[in-house]
């Protein structure tokens, strides 16, 4: 009989710290933010540092915005004390876990033996850019919700997306899941309405968010085009917001 195969239990991490969800339809509530290293993705508004780093950086107490290092690749066993100390020390406080990067599912191996543990604690809640079908089916039964972008070409550089986009949508409705839409000035207005189809097609039953792109100096996208582009997105689904960033409006991680 075979051996069976040991557990991966340790991760590249790029920080872990308490804040407020600043995105989406849980814009407001407090999460425990697990944000990891390496995406498989490389998109030109991403302002996100995701690069593997000798250290990661993590927060002493929840809001403490205090930080100590942890060396790289961060155990299982650290992670669980951590999330169990917060939990403990602050019941009631984060709605959930947020998993973010980079792309988490690209670590689904550690995922796989992380998230019973910390799914005692906190729901899960996963962000991710929905081009990796494979790896969150086989984590499905262990998310609660799913915040998936679509990746516009125009915006993203990344090239067509839309059958692996489909693919993962598929899996995802299975769960709470949101699907998100970054869009500048110069965002194709047909981009964002095959994005809809897509969903309209495949989950008409996730929202669909409208993030206008928020750079350094805010968001350059006029009222107007934001009213139309919501207007024709409504067409196709009945659940159509506009939510911005609003981290740098809050002065929060």
């Amino acid at each position: 009989m075979p051996a069976r195969p040991t557990p991966v239990t340790r991760a590249d991490l790029i920080e872990i710290f308490s804040s407020i969800q600043g995105e989406g339809p849980l814009i407001g509530f407090r999460q425990l933010f697990i944000r990891f290293a390496r995406c498989n993705l490389a998109c030109d508004y991403c302002d996100t540092p995701f690069k593997t780093v000798p250290e990661c950086t993590v927060e002493t107490a929840p809001g403490s915005e205090t930080f100590v290092d942890w060396q790289n690749p961060v155990s299982d066993r650290r992670i669980e004390a951590l999330v169990r100390d917060w939990t403990s020390s602050q019941p009631g406080l984060h709605h959930s876990i947020s998993l973010t990067g980079g792309e988490p599912l690209l670590h689904a191996q550690v995922l796989s033996d992380w998230l019973p543990k910390l799914r005692n604690f906190l729901p899960i809640y996963l962000e991710t850019n929905g081009t990796l079908p494979d790896q969150l089916s086989a984590l499905l039964p262990l998310i609660d919700f799913i915040s998936m972008d679509i990746k516009l070409p125009s915006l993203a550089g990344q090239g067509d997306l839309w059958d692996v986009h489909r693919e993962f949508l598929q899996i995802a409705r299975q769960k709470q899941c949101f699907v998100k839409v970054v869009l500048d000035p110069q965002t194709p207005r047909e981009e964002v309405l095959q994005a809809a189809k897509l969903v309209a097609e495949t989950a008409p039953e996730s929202e669909f968010i409208l993030q206008p792109y928020t750079g350094p100096e805010g968001i350059n996208l006029s009222t107007q085009n934001l009213l139309e582009t919501q207007q024709a997105v409504a067409t196709l689904l009945p659940r159509v917001r506009v939510i911005p960033q609003t981290h740098n409006f809050l002065g929060v991680l």
